[in-house]
């Protein structure tokens, strides 16, 4: 089966715009493009994490291809796959495993229970996690691309059916009163889930964007990705033909999208379902130009240094993650004192991130390491 590197461009393109939107010089200055909508809209930020998640399915197609039903030993494969992405998240979230700040009114141990206390569960690892793990077997469960698609659509279903009837058309896709804001903290408790919003008054509101519940319709990223993945191995030889499938497909999901924002909005935060669609359009739509322009054109040279980060996509972001808090936490780095506090230099200190991680993804990628999980 011909390997595309299309795929694997598209993997590292993704992972240097994590990287890139993560990592800003100064979190006060940003260009609007690189922030994330407020609540309701998609900036093209938003439309980062779902493009890996995407990749994530077009991948599954190929590495669960060898297993026509959901077997033992797919189930402990993808099992373990799952918790090694989840406690990778977690690891990476109380790294360096101690507390910001110590409260010099409590002992040493006291701190660290309530540091303990207040760690967030989730985070975007662990919605790969949980996403891998229900749409390795949803795919394998159900076989048939029909199958697959109907799944996409009672997961959508549910998801709304849920917000809809927690908190009806009024509360329904509120930061404050939709349902998996109140689904989350009951499992997670409100300490342990993100604590970024604010509502009109100003005040904090305790919700995860990566949390348990909308891991329903981030699966159907996944799924969409898979989708596109079983195209991608059953066109071998007619690229041409494959590239216009895929255009195809993208602009139903992302027409199907602008119908269903009518009465459902586009929102990364409870990961809607009009914005699966466009997101999925949106991912569609730039993996069928890398096609056209590298595997049936021929110029991948330029891509190169993403070729090698999409080759080693989860190690580099763990590394990012790592890198950054190793910088503010050790180091006491401050990019605005050294780069000044204008967005302009607040983008130029996040390339120079990214620059550094693709460096290093080449050195890997010539030395043939690869790090999978």
């Amino acid at each position: 089966m011909k390997r595309y590197i299309a795929l694997d461009v598209l993997r590292g393109l993704t992972v240097a715009m994590m990287i890139l939107v993560n990592n800003p010089g100064s979190w006060s200055k940003i260009f609007p493009p690189l922030r994330h909508a407020a609540w309701d809209g998609c900036t093209p930020c938003d439309l980062v994490f779902p493009f890996f998640l995407f990749c994530v399915g077009v991948s599954m197609a190929f590495s669960l291809a060898k297993y026509t039903s959901v077997t033992r030993e797919a189930s402990w494969k993808i099992l373990k796959r799952g918790v090694l992405l989840y406690l990778t998240g977690l690891l990476l979230t109380a790294y360096p495993f101690y507390p910001a700040r110590m409260n010099h009114d409590m002992t040493l141990w006291q701190n660290y229970a309530h540091w303990l206390g207040n760690l967030r569960l989730t985070g975007i690892l662990s919605r790969i996690a949980m996403c891998y793990v229900l749409g390795s077997f949803l795919a394998l469960w159900l076989r048939s691309g029909k199958k697959i698609m109907c799944a996409v659509g009672v997961l959508c279903t549910l998801h709304v059916g849920l917000l809809l009837l927690f908190a009806g058309p009024e509360g329904a896709f509120s930061l404050e009163g939709n349902f998996g804001r109140a689904f989350d903290n009951a499992i997670f408790g409100e300490s342990h889930v993100y604590h970024g919003y604010r509502n009109a008054a100003g005040q904090v509101v305790p919700f995860d964007p990566e949390g348990l519940f909308g891991a329903l319709t981030g699966t159907c990223t996944v799924l969409l990705g898979y989708l596109i993945g079983r195209l991608i191995r059953s066109s071998e030889g007619r690229q041409y033909e494959l590239v216009s499938k895929i255009y195809t497909w993208a602009a139903v999901s992302l027409a199907g999208s602008m119908i269903l924002s009518i009465w459902i909005p586009i929102n990364k935060s409870l990961w809607s379902a009009s914005y699966v669609f466009y997101v999925g359009g949106w991912a569609m739509l730039v993996l069928a130009f890398l096609i056209y322009l590298i595997d049936i054109k021929g110029v991948e040279k330029p891509f190169f240094p993403f070729k090698a980060l999409g080759m080693n996509p989860l190690a580099m972001f763990a590394f990012s993650g790592i890198l950054a808090t190793s910088l503010s936490r050790f180091l006491k780095w401050n990019s605005a004192a050294v780069f000044g506090a204008n967005e302009w230099t607040s983008l130029l200190y996040a390339v120079l991130f990214v620059l550094v991680h693709l460096a290093l993804a080449v050195f890997l990628y010539k030395k043939k390491i690869f790090i999978k999980l």
